[in-house]
């Protein structure tokens, strides 16, 4: 590779790298949403995000390998790629699209966490069990993703020192959501 750092002087240089960079951050962001579709189930969207993200990735590729010695092209493929991960991760969060599996375990305040979950609507199953200091309440409940931080904060309302999980989940039959 013979880089030539004289085209960096010419604002077609530029303008090209920008919209490398702009679309290949689109490909990513779409690259990661379509693993979380994949994930869950959404196989229709799965399928769009799939398509689109190839199309992209096929154009902007053969761009930059067209012209290889344009170092600035391939800094922006670089950078769209990682700032499309991080896009991609954070409207994948800001959607909060599934399920998610939620345990709570408290040493001496579980009944009274799972009476106020249950008045607030959320359907919870009380376990006993035996932790490392002796006796704990083990809360498990199926919740929307959206759901995990106002969850969270109930929990946290009753015991600071509450012991919380989640693990994204997939419904398979029935059972009870939050509304």
């Amino acid at each position: 590779m013979n880089w030539d750092f004289d085209v960096l002087l010419q604002p077609e240089t530029w303008i090209f790298a920008g919209i490398i960079f702009g679309l290949r951050v689109v490909n990513m962001a779409t690259d990661t949403l379509r693993v979380m579709m994949v994930l869950r189930g959404r196989k229709a969207i799965a399928w769009l995000f799939g398509f689109t993200q190839s199309v992209i990735f096929v154009v902007v590729l053969t761009s930059v390998i067209d012209d290889l010695n344009n170092v600035l092209s391939v800094i922006a493929y670089a950078a769209g790629f990682a700032t499309g991960n991080i896009l991609g991760m954070w409207i994948e969060e800001r959607l909060a699209i599934g399920f998610v599996h939620m345990r709570v375990i408290s040493v001496a305040h579980g009944q009274g966490i799972a009476k106020m979950l249950r008045k607030e609507g959320y359907a919870v199953t009380e376990l006993t069990g035996r932790g490392k200091d002796g006796r704990v309440t083990m809360l498990e409940m199926g919740i929307r993703r959206k759901d995990v931080v106002p969850v969270r904060k109930l929990v946290n309302k009753i015991d600071e020192d509450a012991f919380i999980t989640a693990e994204d989940l997939r419904s398979v039959r029935r059972g009870f959501w939050h509304r």
